[in-house]
């Protein structure tokens, strides 16, 4: 009773607290004239990644900081499979701006640059600083753009509801939202955990489906949120900024804390699905293909169901453990 309590009122402060938080952002997008999407691609993002920074930093100091990769590496693969499919089956995202060309490719060598390193079996501390380096230069290469009026193409698309105008309100409702989030997924992952020791769900399945799954829950329902609102611009920037987040700051800000180890069926199996992930979302991206509509987000959810029960199988049995 205590477990679906806790998986229900999780839920709620999820929905309660995206709805808030994409009111808040996108009204602090127009009071400063910055697009939507750099808004999702950095403010949102930085918050939906909170859960999977407080993870990975909690079992670095816990002495477990290989669970940081594992962490990181199923969040981004249910970021792109599972929320951008979600979100795209809500409605169709539109893939037309300059933006999303400069930021597709940063994603792309942000994720190979974490890859790389990944595929030594430890993240350490130079390492760590490397990442920190590249995530600071997006962040600064964003800021300059949208500084240069290049960002404008992100769009500003119409709410059905409008947000409020005054600054106060907007910040105190993005900051609500925030926490809202927060606690939410913190109430999901311990409910799932939970369950899933209940019945007898082996530690590794916990840690790739569970744990990953929950700390990318605020992003799945912010995405959700944002693109029902008329906002999925907001959706895609959020998903690519999160990714950022997790494979350059939030490996990087552990790596300097603690060494990342890296297992060996993460190297082998998890880290090709990542990378196949974020190519598959390239040429949307790139403008080869202008919008991600039902069909393509159908099929990203049959590919995560795919990833997941391949997992649930014991892919262990078959990838060096």
């Amino acid at each position: 009773m205590i477990i679906a309590l806790q998986i229900i009122g999780g839920f709620l402060l999820l929905l309660g607290g995206a709805e808030v938080m994409v009111r808040g952002a996108v009204a602090l997008a127009r009071r400063f004239g910055i697009s939507t999407l750099v808004i999702g691609m950095t403010v949102m993002a930085f918050g939906t990644s909170a859960p999977e920074l407080l993870v990975s930093l909690n079992a670095a100091l816990s002495g477990a900081p290989g669970l940081a990769v594992g962490n990181v590496v199923g969040s981004n693969i249910a970021n792109i499979l599972l929320i951008l499919g979600a979100a795209a089956l809500v409605t169709p995202i539109a893939c037309v701006s300059t933006e999303l060309r400069r930021n597709g490719l940063i994603l792309l060598a942000g994720t190979l640059i974490f890859s790389a390193l990944s595929f030594r079996g430890v993240v350490d501390v130079w390492s760590g600083a490397v990442l920190l380096i590249a995530f600071s230069y997006f962040l600064w290469n964003s800021y300059k753009r949208e500084a240069a009026g290049e960002g404008a193409a992100g769009g500003m698309a119409g709410d059905s509801g409008m947000p409020p105008a005054n600054l106060l309100v907007a910040v105190l409702m993005f900051l609500a939202g925030l926490a809202a989030l927060l606690a939410g997924a913190e109430l999901v992952v311990r409910g799932g955990v939970a369950a899933a020791r209940l019945f007898g769900v082996s530690e590794a399945v916990i840690g790739l489906t569970v744990v990953a799954l929950g700390t990318s829950l605020p992003e799945l329902v912010v995405s959700v949120v944002a693109a029902y609102r008329g906002h999925p611009d907001v959706a895609l920037g959020n998903v690519v900024g999160s990714n950022l987040f997790n494979v350059l700051g939030v490996i990087g800000v552990v790596a300097v804390i603690t060494p990342v180890t890296v297992e060996a069926r993460v190297i082998n199996f998890d880290l090709w699905i990542m990378i196949g992930a974020t190519l598959l979302l390239l040429p949307f991206m790139m403008g080869g293909l202008r919008q991600i509509g039902r069909a393509p987000a159908l099929a990203f959810l049959i590919m995560y169901i795919a990833y997941i029960g391949a997992i649930g199988l014991g892919i262990d049995r078959v990838i060096p453990a």
